[in-house]
């Protein structure tokens, strides 16, 4: 029964929907009615903006301004018609560089700052006209209600600038400069360090650009980069040179010979010729030149040079020991490089103007405190004896001055014995007399005869001691002297330096020599101290061979002879060639065999007298004096 009542129900509702469909056909109507006004008003709106932008086509849009003046509606030619003069800062604003006191006043313009009308005028036509219309209209609004504000463009040329600022530089930079310091009349002279200055032109156009921006006037601090010189003061080193030239300097020898040259005086003159004056680390250093000091040094170094002196002994027979005669001496050589050194660090102070030489110490071998056992000194190895009866005093002197330069010196295991080395300087200075020598062959009156008496002495001393004999001279001929006692053929002539008497002590001990003349019984005595290493000697000979007789007396005219009187001054000796053969053993065993030759020559007599007083005779007279 339900079902056949819906049809009803139906009917019921249909008639109630009716006023609402009217209200919806009237809400249709109303929302058309306002699209179409908004439609309307949207097409008004777009006819105006459009006519907007056509009536300002080609005008600034109003409301925009530069630098106060209102250039709306006007064409880009009436804009910067009306801009002219009106931007007055290129000319009016000033725009000083300043160095400490030194300034150098502009005007912007003069710094390449100018006002670009066609640019600002651009800008102002620009403003409203942007790529996106949106962007466009509302810039344009915004302009017609509050007013835009175009900055002018200002063209600043930095090539300008840049070249006013280097003419600054030209009067601000300025090199570093060091110090000096100079000798002017033996004094120090100076010149003040100065310190360098040089205008840093990008940072000062930074600084510069910065003011500009703000279309300001000012000064502008020029940016200067100084440099310190290398040697800010040289009062430290004028002092220096003013020390070393305060006074002459003395160079000295601590302690010295009797025989030492100097002192030697460097004038303040010579000083300054030698002062180097040279930059280093941030001063100069100051000095006197080395070569030219090494130039003066030099030449003295072989004159200062002192051999170191053995002590000298005896051999006490009693006790075995060693009996100081002589203290030992230090040698020496002239440190140049240290003398140098000394000389230019002493040479600064002006209170002390003496400085000594510098010297490198040379000990002896043979100190003071040496033991006979220490160098093997314990007994007596050989000896020899020569005599020398009928000699003059002035011989005998030269005999006995000769023999004590060997007494107690010491030869070390090893070592070449010179004869002439110890003999020294043989002068009338030191101690000799004249005498009778043998010189070119001929007998004659010189300084020192009678040395040779003391060389064959020597000789026959290590002769029988078995030492190796280097060097051995003959007289040129036969001298009666040395023949006593070992015969011919065992003497020993020196002639230093050419000639000379060597051996070697060729024994691991050292060797003591002592000396011992007798001038009351006419003998001169040589003692050699040591210690045997089983060592004998055996003497052979002398052979004789091709004796050559001599020739008849030979007469001179001397005329510091009285007339009456006849002197000798040569002896009458035959020629003979000499040969002795040594053989040295030890233990019994051969050790060495070696041979001495001599050539003597023959000569006459020679017999001087007044002039005129040569005999006719050939019988060979009595000297009358000796």
């Amino acid at each position: 029964m339900t079902s056949w009542n819906q049809p009803a129900t139906f009917d019921e509702t249909y008639e109630d929907d009716r006023p609402g469909l009217l209200s919806q056909l009237w809400l249709g109507r109303i929302t058309l009615i306002a699209v179409s006004i908004i439609i309307l008003l949207n097409l008004m709106a777009a006819l105006f903006v459009a006519g907007y932008q056509i009536y300002y086509d080609g005008m600034i849009f109003p409301g925009v301004n530069v630098w106060g003046v209102d250039l709306g509606g006007m064409t880009p030619v009436e804009a910067a018609a009306a801009l002219q003069g009106q931007f007055t800062y290129p000319q009016t604003a000033t725009i000083t560089f300043r160095d400490n006191e030194n300034i150098w006043p502009l005007t912007a313009g003069e710094l390449g700052v100018h006002f670009d009308v066609e640019r600002t005028v651009q800008a102002a036509y620009d403003a409203g006209r942007r790529p996106s219309l949106i962007d466009s209209l509302r810039e344009q609004a915004g302009a017609w209600r509050e007013g835009v504000v175009i900055s002018p463009v200002v063209v600043f040329d930095q090539q300008i600038a840049d070249s006013y600022l280097q003419r600054i530089t030209a009067q601000i930079n300025r090199p570093a400069i060091n110090a000096t310091v100079r000798v002017e009349n033996l004094q120090a002279a100076t010149t003040p360090s100065q310190i360098g200055r040089e205008v840093d032109i990008p940072a000062t156009m930074e600084v510069l650009g910065h003011l500009i921006t703000q279309l300001e006037s000012g000064e502008v601090d020029v940016v200067i980069i100084e440099t310190p010189p290398e040697i800010a003061s040289v009062d430290e080193a004028a002092r220096t040179v003013n020390a070393i030239l305060s006074s002459d300097i003395e160079i000295f020898i601590e302690n010295p010979a009797a025989t030492d040259p100097g002192p030697w005086i460097a004038s303040r003159e010579s000083l300054a010729e030698m002062l180097v004056i040279e930059p280093a680390g941030g001063s100069y250093t100051i000095r006197l030149d080395e070569a030219e000091l090494a130039a003066f040094f030099e030449p003295l170094e072989e004159q200062l040079v002192r051999d170191p002196v053995n002590a000298r002994f005896v051999f006490n027979d009693e006790t075995k020991q060693l009996d100081l005669l002589a203290g030992s001496i230090q040698g020496r050589t002239l440190n140049i490089p240290a003398t140098i050194q000394n000389v230019n660090q002493m040479a600064v102070d002006e209170k002390s103007r003496s400085i000594p030489l510098v010297f490198d110490v040379i000990e002896p071998d043979v100190p003071d405190t040496a033991a006979a056992v220490e160098l093997g000194i314990t007994q007596l190895v050989s000896s020899a004896t020569t005599y020398f009866p009928g000699s003059s005093e002035s011989r005998k002197n030269n005999v006995r001055t000769a023999a004590s330069r060997f007494h107690g010196i010491v030869v070390k295991p090893g070592e070449e014995f010179s004869f002439a080395y110890y003999l020294g300087d043989v002068s009338m200075e030191t101690g000799f007399d004249e005498a009778w020598i043998i010189y070119n062959g001929r007998t004659i009156k010189g300084v020192g005869g009678g040395v040779c008496q003391v060389s064959t002495t020597a000789f026959q001393a290590a002769f029988y001691a078995g030492f190796p004999i280097t060097q051995r001279v003959e007289h040129g001929y036969r001298v009666g002297y040395y023949e006593r006692g070992e015969g011919t053929g065992m003497d020993a002539t020196v002639f230093a330096p050419e000639v000379d008497m060597r051996f070697i002590n060729d024994t691991p001990y050292h060797l003591l020599i002592e000396t011992y003349t007798d001038t009351k019984n006419n003998t001169l005595t040589f003692k050699f101290y040591s210690s045997s290493d089983g060592r004998t000697v055996q003497k052979d000979g002398p052979y004789v061979t091709n004796i050559v007789p001599h020739g008849p007396a030979i007469y001179e005219e001397n005329p510091e002879i009285p007339p009456g009187t006849v002197k000798q001054v040569d002896w009458a000796v035959d020629g003979a060639d000499v040969k002795i053969i040594r053989i040295v053993y030890r233990d019994g065993e051969v050790l060495y065999r070696d041979t001495f030759l001599s050539h003597y020559l023959p000569w006459q007599a020679v017999y001087q007298v007044a002039p005129g007083h040569i005999p006719v005779s050939t019988s060979t007279p009595e000297p009358t004096t000796n």
